[in-house]
């Protein structure tokens, strides 16, 4: 879970620059030399330079592929409030532009917008036509459902965390989003649940979280007075070094 924030920033990346093989040949010619010279620039890491052409082409043309490639500049030069703006703005000039809405999005989970950056992920999932973004946009709406739970659960909102989790569920497949339910299932008292989500978790073989799924699957059947069951799958979580210590000292407990 906590690899999810790296996760959305890397995705973030990865569609950064793709604009730079887009035609400009529609754009104002004043404006298209900036931006191409802009795109230049950016390519060999010059981001003072790129946005300053940027900029510069904007004079002419409130085109929404300039404000793009400004929102990725000022982006990489730690400006996410004028990054905002700018993917905001390219949204604003033409509002189906599909990756400006991956780039909102990724500002946004970045200052723990997560309310906003799952809207905004959503809508690049709408828009965008290729399958694998589809996926990741699905992935990254889940990842910030997950966060807006946890953070509700921390408030002592099960209910609205419960609301958020199960959505989260709903988008994607993600270990993550199943470990936060079978939690916040557990804190809630609600064991049967508990178990069948972390089931969920020990399902997806790529998952890096079967700790966590074991940990609380014993967590409940102690809760449950399965003694028993509980040992063994307190047994399981302490081969995972994040849950090994928890694990023992529940282990402990139970001799």
């Amino acid at each position: 879970m906590k690899d999810s924030f790296k996760i959305i920033i890397v995705f973030f990346f990865s569609l950064l620059i793709s604009l730079n093989t887009f035609a400009q040949n529609d754009m104002e010619s004043s404006a298209a030399k900036a931006y191409n010279e802009g795109n230049k620039l950016l390519k060999a890491g010059d981001y003072e330079g790129a946005a300053k052409q940027y900029k510069e082409g904007l004079k002419t043309s409130k085109d929404y592929r300039i404000y793009y490639q400004l929102g990725v500049t000022l982006k990489k030069q730690g400006k996410s409030p004028e990054a905002e703006e700018a993917f905001r703005s390219s949204i604003q000039s033409n509002p189906n532009f599909d990756i400006a809405y991956n780039g909102l999005g990724g500002i946004y989970f970045q200052e723990g917008k997560y309310a906003e950056a799952a809207e905004a992920f959503k809508k690049f999932e709408q828009l965008t036509e290729k399958k694998s973004l589809k996926d990741q946009a699905k992935e990254y709406v889940s990842r910030s459902l997950v966060k807006l739970g946890e953070n509700a659960k921390k408030e002592g909102n099960y209910s609205k965390a419960l609301e958020y989790l199960n959505e989260a569920t709903k988008y994607s497949e993600l270990d993550a989003a199943y470990v936060m339910l079978s939690i916040t299932h557990y804190e809630n008292g609600d064991y049967d649940k508990t178990l069948a989500v972390a089931d969920q978790v020990l399902n997806i073989k790529t998952s890096r979280l079967k700790g966590a799924a074991y940990y609380y699957k014993g967590m409940a059947f102690k809760q449950k007075q399965d003694i028993e069951k509980a040992k063994q799958f307190f047994e399981e979580s302490k081969k995972d070094p994040q849950y090994k210590r928890l694990a023992e000292y529940e282990l402990n407990l139970l001799k």
